[in-house]
């Protein structure tokens, strides 16, 4: 009887086998083929959902403003900045002040959108889809209680998550992802 039960068990773990190498048997070769960063960034992603279960903050970063910044002394960071690691600032949004703002309440958010023209072109010709990445962008919001952030987004599966890019695309793509870490990070602390 025991032989029997052993049997039956080993018998159902064999067909769940199968069935999982047939399920994923084809998305575990493809997995192979991605960059050598995809997993780390996608578990690290997924990790960050899990915790705040918020997919829009796993993929950004986020630099606090410190306390003596104002939302222009971004700018004029910013602008300063993008210079400085080959940027054109492209586009610049005050989208509004509410001065009554609550202390949990967006009291001002600004965006602004930079872009390094020459990258932007040798990447979409590789991927039009990396359109839906450009311009990339920084966002300051500030509360009501004075408290404020610079986010952009986290280019790390832009560029580690599919097949491996071309060196020499990879070497731009990290051009662009040092740029955008770099600009808010400095302007958060009013540098120029």
């Amino acid at each position: 009887m025991v032989k029997n039960i052993l049997a039956a068990i080993g018998t159902i773990a064999l067909v769940a086998v199968i069935g999982m190498y047939i399920q994923f048997g084809s998305m575990l070769s493809g997995v192979s083929k991605l960059d050598g960063g995809a997993m780390d960034a996608y578990m690290d992603m997924f990790q960050k959902v899990l915790k705040d279960g918020d997919p829009a903050k796993a993929m950004m970063k986020e630099f606090k403003v410190a306390e003596d910044i104002t939302g222009d002394d971004v700018k004029e960071s910013i602008n300063a900045l993008a210079e400085e690691y080959n940027m054109r600032v492209t586009g610049y949004v005050k989208m509004f002040t509410k001065e009554d703002a609550k202390p949990n309440e967006v009291k001002e958010a600004r965006i602004w959108s930079l872009c390094s023209l020459h990258i932007a072109k040798v990447f979409l010709n590789y991927s039009r889809y990396f359109g839906g990445f450009m311009p990339c962008r920084i966002m300051y919001v500030q509360y009501g209680n004075g408290e404020a952030s610079l986010i952009t987004m986290d280019l790390t599966l832009a560029i580690h998550g599919g097949f491996p890019l071309p060196p020499e695309m990879l070497e731009l793509a990290t051009k662009v992802q040092k740029a955008m870490t770099e600009i808010p990070s400095r302007a958060a602390q009013g540098d120029f």
